[in-house]
């Protein structure tokens, strides 16, 4: 998925009144499931179904089959339905919908700030008393495996990855990374070869590179040097990267309205004006499409920010010869996105979906969720697959030292392994990933930020610093409006 843009107009309406409507968070009419308590002995072995829904693609699917599979040798008892859905957001409503009368399924694929919205039903399960159990479950073969982590198995996780899925107001763990994915910069390294260009690794050599291009190449008028395919997140990183607040989980949460946010909108402004830049929404779609030469447009880009799991959208158009080989109409390269100042730390968002589990009456339902979602999270043919696929990287660090696994990342270079060039990059740069503070509203501040980027780029204006001011003001008022606040 190359674009995640939360939808969370979508579920206000259903939220607004849940104090009120809402009857069961574990399927019942007796009021909400009560606190979690671990069964005595941990899992006991029965029967129990668990209902999934997840939104993974065919290829995707086949991963997930494979993995139910192995898991069932382990827990022959545990069934696991799984149910797909078109996209997140489609799930985020249907879950929304459901957690008002208490019939959510067991677990869901999930972004954070859905969870925020699931939880104002109180509808999630906090794991933090399962993460630190050393109660066991019993397996087929009679091995037992310890329910919670150990301290190395939470080491083994990506630093960031893990502490997503306490990134709430209250501090406790509602989700575990399924697997991730990061923005790169891919560009094509045919051209810059050509040029003797540098790949740019500040925003100041950016636009120097930009504005070089423009000046030199006689096709400039169908160039747009870059592409960035998401305006949240370019908004979000750049607040990110020049330490100005963009929102807060708790007290005022949203920050945005600053003069530093405003100067960098200017600045892309210019840039969008000067035909340096241009965003998926500006372009009609997703700017890799300039990048690849997809759909035979005459506008092109040399230079593509994008995400690490839409690595096989990046992959140019092709021939094939006389002797049947595939012939790439470039070959690309890819590396981390530009920072502010050559001195600084890298600071690049990470994304990708995580998985919570929902509150049950039947603790045995809550356990096998979890177990199945801890497999999933840690199993080498599930994660490996997953990333061999698209790019997406796997969420724990050991997998690297996996004989199959290692052997593809070693493949990453040019355009016929960019999925493993893409993981391989972020690998990278694990120790550079940030995520935003998660709360009832953190998916409104999303989306308006990246309208705040589509509208102040765009939009015709006299005076442009009463424009962005209007901009930013009318996005904060609608952030306010979406959660009920004045």
């Amino acid at each position: 998925m190359k674009r995640i843009i939360a939808s969370i107009l979508l579920v206000v309406t259903l939220f607004a009144g849940v104090a009120a409507t809402l009857t069961s968070c574990g399927g019942g009419n007796n009021g909400p499931a009560p606190d979690f308590v671990m069964p005595e002995g941990g899992y006991t072995g029965e029967a129990v179904t668990v209902t999934f829904y997840h939104s993974m693609g065919q290829n995707l699917q086949k991963q997930l089959e494979t993995a139910i599979a192995n898991f069932n040798k382990l827990y022959p008892n545990i069934t696991i339905v799984a149910k797909h859905f078109d996209s997140y957001d489609v799930i985020h409503e249907k879950i929304g919908k459901e957690v008002t009368v208490g019939a959510q399924p067991s677990m869901t694929i999930c972004y954070p700030d859905h969870v925020a919205t699931y939880n104002a039903a109180g509808a999630v399960q906090a794991l933090d008393s399962i993460i630190a159990s050393t109660a066991t479950a019993t397996r087929k073969d009679g091995s037992t495996e310890q329910i919670g982590f150990t301290d190395a198995q939470i080491e083994d996780f990506i630093a960031a990855y893990w502490e997503e899925g306490k990134n709430y107001p209250d501090g406790k763990t509602y989700t575990l990374p399924a697997y991730k994915s990061t923005e790169l910069l891919y560009y094509n390294k045919t051209y810059f070869d050509a040029h003797g260009y540098e790949v740019p690794t500040t925003w100041d050599e950016m636009a120097a590179l930009c504005a070089k291009i423009k000046a030199e190449d006689p096709d400039a008028a169908n160039i747009i040097p870059l592409g960035y395919d998401s305006e949240s997140n370019l908004f979000i990183t750049l607040a990110e990267q020049y330490g100005s607040a963009y929102t807060s989980a708790t007290g005022d949460n949203f920050l945005f309205d600053n003069k530093q946010n405003k100067d960098f909108v200017k600045m892309l402004r210019t840039w969008y004006e000067n035909k340096w830049l241009v965003t998926g929404e500006l372009s009609g779609g997703f700017t890799s499409d300039y990048f690849t030469g997809e759909g035979e447009t005459a506008t092109r880009c040399v230079m593509c920010i994008g995400s690490s799991g839409g690595a096989t959208y990046q992959r140019p158009t092709y021939t094939t010869n006389s002797d049947g080989d595939i012939v790439y109409d470039f070959e690309v390269g890819i590396a981390p996105i530009p920072k502010v100042k050559e001195a600084d730390e890298l600071k690049v968002i990470s994304q990708g979906p995580s998985i919570c589990i929902f509150k049950k009456a039947n603790a045995n339902e809550v356990l096998a969720s979890y177990l199945f979602a801890k497999f999933l999270a840690t199993d080498y043919t599930f994660q490996g697959g997953v990333s061999s696929i698209n790019g997406y990287v796997p969420v724990i660090k050991s997998i690297q030292n996996d004989e199959n696994y290692a052997a593809w990342l070693a493949g990453g270079t040019g355009a016929e392994n960019l999925e493993a060039y893409a993981a391989k990059v972020t690998f990278s740069i694990q120790s550079s990933l940030y995520t935003s503070p998660v709360f009832w509203g953190s998916a409104e501040a999303r989306k308006q930020v990246g309208i705040i980027i589509t509208q102040g780029l765009s939009g015709s204006a006299t005076d442009v610093d009463a424009f962005i001011d209007q901009l930013f003001a009318d996005a904060i008022k609608r952030c306010k409006t979406a959660i009920g606040q004045k």
